[in-house]
């Protein structure tokens, strides 16, 4: 059976986003690795995710078998995302920095999917992810310097985004940032060190 990955891009710039180029570049090397792989993408500037409202939270924990109509529509599109990340194999994800964080669509899909008993359960010894078996990669852009500097300590992106998906269950992650895209003397070579770490990364993979 082919193998699936789910590209979820939060990038609204279309073709001139720097995320979205390295999410499809990873997407590529999975598939020269895996040719018969099946790519879904969920674009979020699209395919939006509403901020969660009372009724939907009522539906995460009412059991199926006692959802009402009402609760059964709030909760469809939280449904359809999780089926749709618990098939797949690779999960891709395209992460531009806005002002510290992720974008709003991203954190909004990420309320949609984080369902305990669902994706995680709480145990006697804490919580544990339910998605396992999973491999991420993460596409960081930023205009900044985050991952050295002064900056550091408010990267809340690249961080967030690792430790949610290993509430849920998936731990094996990888994270390539393309960086400093404002700064003069990085913004010319920040898009092509990316690359160059992609590149790399997989090569080593298959050594």
């Amino acid at each position: 059976m082919s193998k699936k990955v789910l590209h979820i891009i939060s990038s609204t710039r279309g073709a001139d986003s720097l995320t979205n180029k390295l999410g499809d570049l990873i997407v590529e090397k999975i598939r020269e690795n895996e040719p018969e792989v099946i790519v879904e993408i969920l674009d979020l500037s699209k395919e939006t995710f509403p901020h969660l409202s009372q009724q939907q939270i009522n539906a995460f924990f009412t059991p199926p078998e006692h959802r009402v109509l009402e609760l059964v529509t709030a909760i469809k599109k939280s449904d359809e995302a999780v089926a749709q990340i618990q098939k797949a194999d690779y999960i891709v994800i395209g992460v531009p920095m806005y002002n510290f964080g992720i974008a709003s669509s991203l954190k909004a899909y990420f309320d949609h999917i984080a369902r305990a008993k669902v994706t995680f359960a709480y145990t006697e010894k804490g919580s544990e992810g339910l998605l396992k078996g999973k491999k991420a990669f993460i596409a960081v852009g930023s205009a900044g310097l985050f991952t050295i500097g002064q900056n550091e300590p408010f990267d809340f992106a690249a961080p967030y985004v690792k430790h949610f998906l290993s509430f849920i269950g998936i731990t094996d992650t990888t994270v390539f940032r393309v960086e400093g895209t404002a700064i003069p003397g990085m913004q010319e070579t920040a898009f092509n060190s990316a690359v160059e770490s992609i590149e790399i990364a997989f090569a080593n993979t298959m050594a």
